[in-house]
């Protein structure tokens, strides 16, 4: 092997593609990353672990680039970051292993048997296309109500619904609940497909869209793939990811979401956030924060007892009877934090129930829903 690349460009979709490595490897080799010179300039860089890949192309600057390798790709990682502005030039010696230099620094690595490094499945049929930006923001909305129980592997995902030219991301951790929809550009009108998709490698995907107009998704159902399991992938600014598609049944969340309300408040995001910080230190872990919501704003309440006490209020505008309700503090914040709007309009239908949280806007495009928890304080 042998290629010369700049080190920026490198060094950047090197990070990328290590993100998708594996924290324990089933097996030594799945810890590797795979460089693969093209007949057409680029280099490829690849790794995958059977459950998600990752492939980022990098354009050579040098004369006389061939061949392929197999390296840690964690090392590779932390070694291109470390280096000086300058050209890194790459090639293998006659006892197959990597050297790589750049400027005055210089490195070897051992290579890994390439022979026994699993091919990378093919990017899934183009299904249709989306804004990268509005992606990006859907699943940063979305995901923070995922659940991170492995235990209940179904919660740890997100839903993604495409249908009446529409997608429909859906996360829930059974304590709260996030939905939103945007539109995107199928390539067939009509299409309507339902994917459960790890929360963890969305995410991470989402992170290389910047830069990128449009995103590129491809649906392969179960059955639909080598694999069986069916797979989703995503690809953008010259790089791509596919993953599995979880199993199991996902909670009907459409129950979940109260469509009549008794009570309705608007408040200022970021003062309301404040607040709830500042009146969250005295709360021990795991209770709740009070809400007493009346005529004359919102009154907010921590700490009980013989304990540490805070309140505050905060001016808002209130549509219903005074109604008390009780949140996780960090829930709350979550949500506040998502909708993308200056003021938060809370809904509910009793203390009991489950309220939401939305932006005021005449598109309710996103909403988070989270349940109230019940308090002797």
């Amino acid at each position: 092997m042998r290629f010369q690349a700049e080190r920026d460009t490198l060094a950047d979709a090197v990070a990328w593609a290590a993100r998708a490595l594996p924290a324990r490897p089933a097996a030594p080799v799945l810890a590797g990353m795979r460089l693969a010179v093209h007949g057409d300039g680029q280099l490829t860089l690849s790794t995958f672990d059977y459950e998600q890949s990752a492939l980022a192309a990098v354009p050579l600057t040098g004369p006389d680039a061939y061949g392929t390798a197999l390296v840690s790709g964690k090392l590779l990682a932390e070694i291109v970051k470390s280096l000086p502005s300058h050209p890194v030039n790459v090639e293998t010696d006659e006892h197959g292993r990597v050297t790589l230099k750049c400027g005055s620094a210089k490195f070897t690595l051992l290579t890994m048997p390439e022979d026994e490094y699993p091919a990378l499945p093919d990017m899934p049929p183009e299904s249709g296309k989306v804004g990268a930006d509005l992606l990006a923001q859907a699943i940063g909305q979305v995901a923070i109500a995922a659940g991170r129980d492995d235990t209940l592997p179904a919660l740890t995902g997100i839903r993604m619904e495409f249908a009446d030219g529409l997608v429909t991301l859906v996360a829930t951790d059974r304590y709260r609940l996030a939905v939103r929809t945007f539109p995107w550009e199928p390539v067939i009108a009509g299409t309507e497909a339902t994917v459960l998709v790890p929360a963890r490698t969305l995410t991470e995907a989402a992170r290389s869209f910047g830069g990128s107009a449009e995103v590129t998704i491809g649906l392969a159902a179960h059955g639909e793939d080598a694999t069986g399991c069916g797979i989703i992938g995503w690809e953008a600014g010259g790089r791509q990811t596919t993953t599995r598609l979880l199993d199991g049944e996902y909670p009907r969340y459409q129950a979940l979401l109260p469509t009549e309300f008794t009570a309705t408040a608007e408040l200022p995001v970021a003062p309301f956030a404040e607040a709830v910080k500042r009146v969250a230190l005295v709360a021990e872990r795991n209770t709740p924060v009070r809400l007493t919501f009346g005529a004359k704003g919102l009154l907010l309440e921590a700490g009980a007892g013989d304990e540490a006490l805070a309140m505050e209020t905060v001016e808002c505008v209130y549509d219903g009877e005074e109604l008390r309700v009780c949140f996780n503090p960090a829930y709350l914040l979550d949500g506040l934090a998502a909708i993308d709007s200056d003021v938060a309009q809370v809904s509910f239908t009793s203390p009991t129930r489950p309220a939401v949280v939305t932006g005021k806007s005449d598109v309710q495009d996103y909403r988070y829903v989270i349940m109230p928890i019940r308090s002797a304080g």
